[in-house]
């Protein structure tokens, strides 16, 4: 069984990519939507959620676990894989590489939250890059709060997203990296108001494959969690779960 934890539901946008892959796995899902955001909490506060959050994934079978959360990497992962060295944990991290590399003007947006973007990891890769390309930065005002309401399309929702969006558009960016897990719910309104000509990246699709690698790697994957079906995935919350079941059709499907 695989562990996915987020502050809330944006971290569907990873088991959406996981599910993909492996469809016929076994899930069980943490929102931690009753301390929902992150971005604003301090490492040590995240950390506790975090440790509290892997217990109780591993009470319920988990073998392994996705950290779902660009913020909750940035500030534990270190921390978890010291408290429990026998298990696996998968973490994110913003695409700055492929970014960097796909540029054509030379410069490239990474929307994220603040935790994120203050992240020893997040820093180390943006390091890595930032002497061939332009790095701009932007935090996604509001974007966890929209997710997490289910309001991914309104004029509000537009309002919202053009404010973080644009400064990045008009200083240059021609690509622009979804460093939360909650952002690539309101992706199609990211690139709606980005046109077409500018390139949006998700890293979710990396974090799966990544996740079956290391599963092949640790004896953790077997056959039938290749086999067509539908996915079973266990909704754990330490909040109104509302959240949870509005967003979960759009990511996983009506009928799943």
């Amino acid at each position: 069984m695989i562990g996915i934890f987020d502050s809330g539901s944006g971290g569907l946008s990873v088991l959406r990519e996981i599910v993909r892959l492996l469809p016929g796995e076994s899930y069980v899902y943490y929102a931690d939507n009753a301390y929902c955001p992150y971005g604003e909490k301090s490492a040590e506060e995240i950390q506790a959620r975090a440790r509290w959050i892997t217990d109780t994934l591993l009470s319920e079978g988990a073998e392994i676990i996705v950290v779902a959360c660009n913020t909750a990497t940035a500030a534990a992962i270190a921390y978890l894989r010291e408290s429990y060295p026998a298990l696996r944990f998968i973490g994110m991290e913003p695409a700055v590489k492929p970014a960097a590399i796909g540029t054509r003007s030379g410069v490239i947006g990474v929307l994220a939250t603040a935790g994120t973007l203050q992240g020893s990891k997040y820093l180390n890769t943006k390091g890595k890059y930032q002497d061939n390309v332009e790095i701009l930065e932007h935090v996604g005002q509001g974007f966890v709060e929209l997710v997490e309401a289910g309001d991914l399309d309104s004029p509000h929702a537009e309002s919202v997203v053009r404010a973080s969006v644009e400064p990045l558009l008009e200083a240059g960016a021609d690509t622009l990296v979804l460093g939360c897990t909650h952002y690539p719910f309101l992706r199609p309104l990211i690139e709606r108001i980005a046109g077409p000509k500018v390139r949006v990246i998700d890293p979710a699709p990396a974090v799966a494959r990544r996740l079956v690698d290391v599963m092949r790697s640790e004896g953790l994957l077997r056959e039938e969690a290749f086999v067509k079906s539908a996915p079973r995935v266990k909704l754990l919350s330490s909040g109104d779960p509302e959240a949870l079941r509005r967003i979960y059709p759009l990511a996983i499907g009506p009928d799943r």
